[in-house]
This record gives structure tokens, sequence and C-alpha cells, in this order.
């Protein structure tokens, strides 16, 4: 089975984005905005527990998890290739 790369790609932007986004916006709701910085912060400049920093946040993990599911895609679909060859039966 292959998967398709862009598909995959996308799916991957999407929910990393995303999902940084909602968790930021949870933790502000239950702690409140403070702005300090996190460990996510010090890799995505700008990023911290704040509204405008999950949309940085959002702006930074988009393109991450996109690149991410593109190389895991290929990866896949290259090694599955790979193994899934059929050697010939021995006689």
């Amino acid at each position: 089975m292959k998967l398709n790369i862009k598909a995959f790609a996308l799916a991957c932007g999407l929910i990393w984005g995303f999902g940084l986004f909602v968790l930021t916006w949870w933790i502000i709701a239950f702690e409140g905005a403070t702005g300090d910085v996190t460990i996510i912060g010090r890799l995505y400049r700008g990023y911290s527990i704040s509204p405008v920093g999950s949309l940085i946040g959002l702006l930074w993990a988009f393109p991450d998890g996109l690149v991410g599911g593109l190389i895991f895609a290929w990866l896949y679909n290259f090694l599955s290739a790979k193994l899934t060859k059929t050697t010939p039966a021995a006689d």
C-alpha cells in the first residue's frame, strides 16, 4: 500500500499546526496567558502561551508538520517498495 505523499503531508501539517493552536488555547483557558518562553518557544521563534503566540505557533507548526509528514510518507513508500519485492521461489 502506498501513501499519497501530498495528502499525508497536508494532514500532518494541519494536525500539528491546529493541535498546537488548540493546546495553547487550552492552557490559556485553565492557567491564563503567561507569555513565558516554553520548550516549543525555543524551537518556534516568537511562540509563547498567549493569543498572539498561538497564531505564531500555528504559522511555525504547519510547515514543520508538512515537511515531517512529507518525509515520513516518502520514506514509508520507499521502504515498503523495497521490502515487498518478492524473491524468486526456491525450486
